[in-house]
């Protein structure tokens, strides 16, 4: 078990880079920090096993959680070196590990011997929080096959051991799998802000070479005027990871479709929801149906117009192509809202962005963070912070925020280890790719880009602050899978206020705050293309679905992707577009994309509880906090709903924000 939780440092959890506290490892410290990590986990188990006489919630959960605390912060923790540490030894050590600490969690999801001790609990009298843990974790061991007899154990547990190892791979691929492009001509880059042309200088040959990093690949397709750069840098970037991936994918669909044959369910989809919000994929296709019927008039007004609006900018041009789709969108919103996105982009240098989402979380959760001197991290440009709440450190978490060789491509918030009440501090890490500022350079980061910090900082503070419940298994992030982006789209809304922005939004230059009429201007721009994104996310959710409900034996992965790209969005079709060989939450979501859009559904009704003139000061703060994010995953998804909102979730502000651009258009011309 982790030591107790003290004021020092590092005193609460000890990491595999620093145990001499020198920020690194090597493969056998990894290794040997891992096993040991596991024979802990294996100690707490046989704990419980051996234990004779009544099952008490003291005596025998307390021996499981132990042991899913173990294994949660090995894996996290091996998970994260998988994903960002530099040197790619180290990172094939961490994959070999994941699939051994993988084989641990299968094992003890499948062992009849810890499920009947936990079923043997008497659960009478207990508080909510625990009894909803108990009976959450004995639902999650029936649906993992405990009930089975000992060959079909055997076979499940062969089965996901697989499954992991093709997931591993699959993500493996994308993470050092970047492609590039050739620019032979400087006069391709045209369009392009200042910025990126001086960081982007003709090398000994004359060539410039683009990657397919966010920071190189969103400016490309947004300002690029060349179509024919803009296009070969959406297909470097949709190809990555294929040709190898397209097999694993269908690999990973064949295993998942046996474990669901297995445990009595027609398919993976209905499976991976037995245990959600959601409840079947009945549900979700229900659903997924009713958004598609709302937003296929406005998704189709859009285009009508943007097409209408490039046609008369580029004469002969019928339609838009998916790589044409971000430059047309940014032209058509200079000219139609007066907003040219290049304009903010001066506002947003990385220095400025990042104290300033510290400062607004400080304020909107009344909490401090306190910068670690000297942190013992992976890598030079970590930054490590511990978070206070009054005078009580209540977590750490780390920033790794630019990309680098061989680190995770995306955006993610990485829950490290589970808080545990007076006895463990919660954990997380963010690991994203913004433009890193660089002599001469910057770093300015486009308004989208702010957004993103936003969003993973919303699943930073859900991690930390529901982070100190009694057990780690309800400890941070652990609610069901399909409300677990609530708090990052909630706090992207914070964003669009232009008193917030101009606290920390400063021109790098003239250190002049962003002014309110541009942010006004960037809104109503903003808004148009909501229902675009709609059917952007259905066509993922569809896929993510369709995918886990077909038939893996004839399922044609492209053909597939074509058909709902061609159903549900109106840019022209690029062929060679393979971006599902990319798409990383097949393998984390798997057939439980639908969650961004439900939770999008629930994060607008929960911002709209904030008073617009007071988004920060207002009592909807704390008791935001306190409701939504302090439970954790104590309790249902839709009991913090409830009690949140004092009902049930409505749609109402979801239709209301698809729909304000063409409100405020008919306002205007009323």
């Amino acid at each position: 078990m982790s030591a107790p939780v003290s004021d020092s440092v590092s005193s609460a959890f000890i990491h595999p880079w620093n145990p001499a506290g020198t920020g690194s490892v090597d493969a056998s410290g990894l290794e040997a920090w891992v096993e040991d990590r596991l024979r802990r986990h294996r100690e707490a188990i046989e704990r419980l096993t051996a234990a004779e006489g009544p099952r008490t919630i003291e005596g025998t959960l307390r021996a499981y959680d132990d042991a899913v605390a173990e294994l949660a912060a090995v894996g996290s923790l091996t998970g994260l070196v998988h994903s960002v540490y530099p040197e790619k030894a180290v990172r094939d050590t961490a994959q070999a590990l994941l699939q051994k600490i993988s084989q641990a969690g299968v094992e003890l999801s499948l062992n009849r011997d810890v499920y009947q001790a936990l079923d043997k609990i008497d659960a009478s009298g207990v508080d909510a929080a625990t009894k909803h843990y108990l009976e959450r974790t004995l639902l999650q061991y029936r649906l993992a096959g405990v009930d089975k007899d000992d060959a079909t154990r055997a076979r499940i547990k062969e089965l996901q051991d697989q499954a992991t190892l093709t997931s591993l791979s699959f993500g493996r691929n994308v993470q050092e799998g970047g492609n590039t492009v050739t620019v032979e001509n400087a006069a391709e880059l045209e369009g392009l802000p200042a910025d990126f042309l001086e960081a982007h200088q003709p090398g000994e040959d004359g060539t410039i070479t683009l990657t397919t990093d966010f920071p190189d690949y969103l400016p490309v397709l947004t300002f690029a005027r060349s179509s024919d750069l803009r296009r070969r840098m959406f297909l470097a970037y949709n190809t990555r990871a294929y040709p190898a991936n397209r097999q694993l994918l269908l690999d990973l669909l064949r295993i998942r479709q046996e474990i669901a044959t297995i445990l009595g369910f027609a398919h993976w989809a209905d499976l991976a929801t037995a245990d959600q919000m959601m409840e079947s994929a009945a549900n979700m296709q229900a659903f997924l149906d009713d958004l598609d019927h709302a937003s296929k008039g406005g998704a189709q007004k859009e285009y009508a117009m943007i097409l209408e609006f490039a046609q008369s900018r580029e004469l002969g041009l019928s339609q838009i192509d998916a790589a044409s789709r971000a430059y047309w969108v940014e032209q058509y919103r200079r000219s139609a809202f007066d907003f040219d996105s290049q304009a903010v982009r001066p506002y947003f240098p990385y220095t400025r962005v990042e104290p300033g989402v510290l400062a607004t979380a400080e304020k909107l959760f009344q909490v401090n963070f306190r910068r670690i001197e000297n942190p013992d991290v992976w890598h030079p440009s970590v930054s490590a912070w511990e978070v206070w709440d009054g005078t009580e450190l209540a977590g750490r978490f780390y920033l790794d925020m630019h990309p680098r060789e061989g680190k995770d491509k995306w955006f993610s918030a990485h829950p490290l280890i589970p808080g545990i009440r007076d006895r463990q501090l919660p954990e997380a890490a963010l690991i994203c790719n913004f433009p890193e500022p660089k002599e001469g350079n910057p770093g300015l980061l486009q308004y989208s880009d702010v957004v993103t910090f936003f969003h993973e900082f919303g699943h930073l503070m859900h991690a930390l602050l529901g982070g100190r419940q009694a057990w780690a298994g309800i400890s941070g992030i652990a609610t069901e899978g399909d409300f677990v982006e609530v708090p990052s789209q909630m706090l992207e809304e914070f964003f669009r206020d232009p008193r917030l922005l101009a606290s920390f939004a400063l021109h790098y230059e003239t250190d002049k705050p962003i002014p309110a009429e541009l942010v006004l201007r960037m809104n109503r721009a903003g808004a148009f293309g909501r229902a675009d994104w709609v059917r952007s996310q259905l066509f993922y959710t569809t896929y993510s679905l369709e995918t886990h409900r077909l038939d893996p034996a004839t399922l044609d992965p492209d053909a597939l992707f074509r058909r709902l790209y061609e159903r549900f969005l109106p840019y022209e079709w690029i062929d060679g577009n393979r971006m599902y060989a990319s798409f990383t939450h097949l393998t984390g979501y798997s057939s439980n994309y639908y969650t961004y859009l439900y939770d999008k559904v629930i994060a607008l009704d929960f911002f709209a509880q904030f008073p617009r003139h007071a988004l920060l000061d207002s009592p909807a703060a704390m008791r935001y906090r306190r409701t939504v994010l302090e439970p954790g995953g104590s309790m249902p998804g839709k009991e913090i709903v409830q009690r949140f909102l004092g009902r049930s979730q409505s749609s109402e502000a979801f239709t209301e924000w698809i729909g304000e651009e063409f409100q405020a258009m008919s306002a205007a011309t009323a």
